[in-house]
């Protein structure tokens, strides 16, 4: 069975660190996001830790989940919900050790392969995210995987892991993608250079809940 925290989430902030981070959170969350990732490469632990402690702070405030990107040790020190991680990161059964039964553990996939053998290594995992469908400068050097990948994944789990499509996610593609079979959306771009991230969550939003 689904875990509920994820289950109920439809719109995903995936952002870095920046200046203005809680007032920005606050704003997509008023806007409709409903689960929050920092994802910050730059950043080395210590400041990592202490702007993870902000964003969850505001996620606490608001009543929305928080995960941390790539580091379940970070996540398990400030009581973040959980932790997502991609293929070349700690494996998912490493990070539910870390984090125990209770936590979020998120992994990314971006081929049918790849999401297969989730399914077949039963990975101790509560969503997966698929794509990204079209290139983006947050995965430097990935190809997009195309809208047939969102169908694969569609058609292949089952509804205890929930997915999450990435990669281009607008007002303008997420129709297509809610064609091919997406339910649930990675934000990055459209929020983090939104001159009005509350409106522009809201517009992202709507179409979503209209489509379920």
């Amino acid at each position: 069975m689904a875990d509920p925290a994820i289950e109920a989430c439809r719109l995903y902030l995936c952002t870095p660190d920046r200046p203005d981070l809680d007032d920005f959170l606050r704003a997509c969350i008023r806007g409709g996001v409903d689960i929050v990732q920092l994802r910050d490469k730059q950043l080395d632990a210590r400041p990592l830790l202490q702007r993870a402690e902000v964003a969850l702070g505001v996620c606490r405030d608001l009543g929305v989940p928080f995960v941390l990107n790539d580091r379940p040790d970070l996540a398990l020190a400030i009581g973040a919900d959980g932790v997502h991680v991609g293929q070349d990161d700690a494996p998912p059964a490493l990070a539910r050790r870390i984090l125990g039964d209770g936590a979020i553990v998120g992994f990314s996939t971006h081929a049918p392969a790849e999401l297969d053998a989730v399914l077949a290594n039963r990975e101790p995992v509560d969503y997966v995210s698929t794509g990204p469908v079209a290139p983006t400068p947050t995965k430097p050097g990935r190809a997009g995987t195309g809208l047939d990948y969102l169908s694969h994944a569609a058609r292949t789990l089952p509804p205890s892991l929930p997915s999450f499509v990435t990669g281009g996610v607008t007002p303008e593609t997420v129709g297509a993608m809610l064609d091919a079979g997406a339910r649930r959306f990675v934000v990055v771009r459209w929020l983090t250079e939104a001159e009005d991230p509350e409106a522009s969550a809201r517009e992202l939003r709507a179409m979503i809940d209209a489509a379920w």
